[in-house]
């Protein structure tokens, strides 16, 4: 039988596995009703209908891909945390950002985890958004 820090790293790694699918559903149903979204430089956002917006904006607009996946999870297996690359194209304009036109980028994330009842409550996202503009070709 896993124990409950298999059971979270195993939970974490399933969340990008299947993000990288582009099964929304099954993503989806990965997460609590009341999840909670910390989106990088941004606000949180709460539950699963704020998070599936989420992802069709960013499914309009970026195509990506979870790259070089390292998980790390707490013994007690209600936290855990990500550590990968995203690589990605920026295929339309997303609000408040430069103009797309099909720009690929690779940026190093890191992600926070809180798990319950084999379930993510709280996803904290963070990436350098200063790299992510000079990638797309936005110069200070």
């Amino acid at each position: 039988m896993p124990t409950p820090q298999q059971q979270a790293a195993t939970l974490i790694q399933n969340y990008y596995t299947v993000f990288n699918s582009g099964d929304r559903a099954a993503f989806l149903a990965l997460l609590a009703g009341d999840v909670l979204h910390d989106i990088n430089q941004g606000g949180t956002e709460t539950g699963k209908a704020a998070f599936q917006a989420f992802l069709a904006r960013m499914d309009r607009c970026y195509r990506e891909q979870v790259c070089d996946l390292v998980v790390f999870a707490g013994e007690d297996g209600t936290r855990g945390a990500a550590e990968f690359f995203i690589e990605g194209e920026y295929l339309a304009t997303d609000e408040g950002l430069p103009p797309a036109n099909g720009q690929r980028y690779r940026l190093r994330v890191g992600a926070f985890f809180e798990l319950c009842d084999g379930l993510v409550k709280r996803v904290t996202n963070y990436y350098n958004l200063e790299e992510w503009l000079r990638q797309v070709g936005v110069t200070k």
